[in-house]
């Protein structure tokens, strides 16, 4: 594989998370004020992270770096991290 097509994999692969993320961003939408008080960092955390794969995205697009573990490593853990704390809402599907 060269590094133009692991650059449009990995890109698809960070779009998937970026939906999983929105798809995260419309559930949080739904709940009560209050619940959402509750988590208000974690709601601002999921935004934050929605925006850093935009980013990341749009960087793989125009620059195609060679080394991208430690970005992806970054991004799984933040994902991770979130998913733990905002598990316990009771988020409408």
């Amino acid at each position: 594989m060269d590094v133009k097509d692991y650059c449009k994999t990995l890109g698809a692969e960070l779009a998937v998370w970026k939906a999983k993320v929105y798809d995260i961003i419309a559930r949080l939408d739904k709940v009560s004020s209050g619940e959402k008080e509750k988590v208000i960092d974690q709601v601002r955390d999921v935004h934050v992270l929605f925006v850093e794969l935009d980013d990341r995205i749009k960087r793989l697009e125009r620059e195609c770096p060679t080394e991208w573990g430690p970005d992806k490593a970054e991004i799984e853990q933040k994902i991770r991290t979130l998913t733990g704390k905002i598990a316990y809402l009771r988020m409408p599907t």
